[in-house]
């Protein structure tokens, strides 16, 4: 195939990936398929993912500022759990292989749109701060962001809806803020889990740079798309998508 139609599918995958992310952190719906129809292998298209998912983050980031600010302690807690957890899983990747864990993955999934459907339900007070949460409920939400974050260390597949999923069910802030705290957070942990995975496994950096331009431009609009969507109708956007997107992780595992 031509290199520069090569480039410029990934990019338009990259932004498109980028969208997702940002605003569901369901970028494998589009990621992985390409980059597997592209030739890379399943593993390898995972790692480059995470490498051009930090461009997502970035470009959310710099877009959910006023969100993060506002949650600026919460931001901290949840991004240091979720690293503490991130290390953790490529500490286990690297004794485990990642392929034992990919026919658990469409049911963590599927379990998360069941989740973000739940919040649905739930009315959420937008002027209420996510660090009041106290009790039993913080050691409830931390633990989960914690298991997250092995997550995303030792698989990362969808991670992103998971992560948005227990927020939205444990934090009583806007979907937005719960948004940009789940950008932040895996930001910081894709870039740890890269680090290790740089010298363990194969990374398609030609790739990564096509798809991390176009991912910046979608995690940049991202933000802006879900402050003028209602929440309610995203929450449940997001959920019913979870379930295509755990059935075609199951039809990968178990049918392929």
């Amino acid at each position: 195939m031509n290199i520069y139609l090569i480039t410029m599918i990934l990019l338009v995958t990259g932004f498109a990936g980028g969208l997702l992310s940002s605003i569901a952190g369901m970028a494998s719906l589009v990621m992985y398929p390409v980059l597997i129809a592209l030739g890379v292998p399943p593993v390898s298209a995972d790692v480059t993912n995470t490498a051009a998912m930090i461009f997502t983050g970035v470009g959310a980031g710099i877009s959910s500022a006023r969100e993060l600010k506002a949650n600026r302690n919460l931001m901290f807690a949840v991004t240091g759990y979720a690293l503490i957890g991130g290390i953790l899983g490529t500490v286990i990747l690297a004794i485990a292989p990642g392929a034992t864990f990919e026919k658990v993955v469409p049911f963590l999934i599927a379990s998360a749109g069941v989740m973000m459907l739940w919040s649905a339900r739930a009315k959420t007070n937008a002027h209420t701060k996510g660090h009041t949460v106290t009790g039993w409920k913080l050691v409830e939400r931390n633990f989960l962001v914690f298991l997250v974050g092995i997550y995303i260390g030792y698989f990362g597949a969808a991670a992103g809806v998971i992560m948005l999923a227990i927020l939205s069910l444990t934090l009583p802030v806007s979907f937005a803020e719960a948004n940009a705290l789940k950008n932040f957070a895996t930001l910081l942990t894709n870039i740890v889990s890269l680090v290790i995975y740089a010298f363990t496994t194969k990374v398609y950096w030609l790739m990564v740079i096509p798809l991390g331009i176009g991912m910046f431009g979608g995690g940049y609009i991202g933000p802006m798309v879900v402050r003028h969507i209602p929440q309610r109708a995203i929450r449940i956007t997001i959920g019913i998508a979870a379930f295509g997107l755990a059935a075609y992780f199951f039809y990968t595992a178990y049918m392929v």
